[in-house]
């Protein structure tokens, strides 16, 4: 699967080797069909495997950033809100946006 984000990476400034973008990109997109598997199964936001598919988003965004409980939860509005992230995540999957939200506001809730 590529990224489907990298389209929207030009905005940032980027100073890591190809091979860690490759890296990068591959993380996420595993973290990315967690989440997939998860909607699709029919699987709650909050059951403990996709909890932990969001501790691994959080710890995967900690690379770049330490978004605080707020900040975290603002990154996930913008997976519902109309924004590149939710037309992307609705692109591969129906739903996948408010999902990946829903998560993400219980695991941040209950960690940050």
């Amino acid at each position: 699967m590529s990224n489907q984000f990298g389209m929207y990476s030009e905005q940032y400034t980027n100073d890591y080797s190809k091979e860690q973008n490759e890296q990068f990109t591959a993380a996420f997109d595993a973290i990315t069909q967690q989440f997939v598997a998860g909607l699709n199964e029919g699987v709650p936001a909050d059951a403990a495997s996709i909890q932990d598919a969001v501790r691994q988003h959080y710890e995967f965004c900690s690379q770049f950033w330490k978004p605080t409980r707020e900040a975290y939860k603002s990154l996930a509005l913008s997976y519902i809100m109309p924004s590149p992230y939710r037309d992307t995540y609705e692109g591969i999957a129906e739903g996948l946006g408010k999902y990946h939200y829903d998560a993400i506001v219980i695991w941040a809730d209950n960690n940050l």
